[in-house]
């Protein structure tokens, strides 16, 4: 299986002056765990994950004054849609993260995550009450 087959085609894009509150309520809307950040004079991409913003405001920032500029990996490693997704888990295993920004044609087109793999890696979803039984 391929990631273009597991990845989410909901990206969230935000830019660096977005507070650390207004990534997370746009990220909670959308029920995702990350966020692509573009830097317009950098000409760069970063992300910005649900743990960046957990660490910042455990912390004790500010997250209504903390930016995404200051809490965003711009070291990124990205996937392209043909990737297999042992390829994906792999370079997710040895970076520690648990998001890839999916790019194609220099523009991300989705994200893959530890979840979406897992989802495909994992047989037909069954209810709690069947796993306990």
């Amino acid at each position: 299986m391929l990631v273009r087959d597991a990845m989410s085609t909901m990206v969230l894009t935000i830019g660096p002056a977005h507070t650390l509150r207004q990534a997370a309520r746009l990220m909670a809307a959308r029920r995702i765990g990350a966020a692509v950040v573009h830097d317009p004079d950098t000409c760069g991409l970063g992300i910005l994950t649900e743990r960046d913003i957990l660490n910042a405001v455990g912390s004790g920032q500010d997250p209504d004054t903390e930016t995404a500029s200051a809490h965003t990996t711009t070291d990124v490693v990205f996937a392209a849609p043909a990737w297999t997704l042992e390829e994906a888990a792999a370079a997710m295993t040895h970076g520690g993260f648990r998001h890839l920004i999916v790019l194609e044609d220099d523009g991300p087109v989705g994200i893959v995550s530890v979840r979406d793999i897992i989802r495909c890696w994992t047989p037909s979803p069954r209810r709690p009450a069947e796993l306990v039984g």
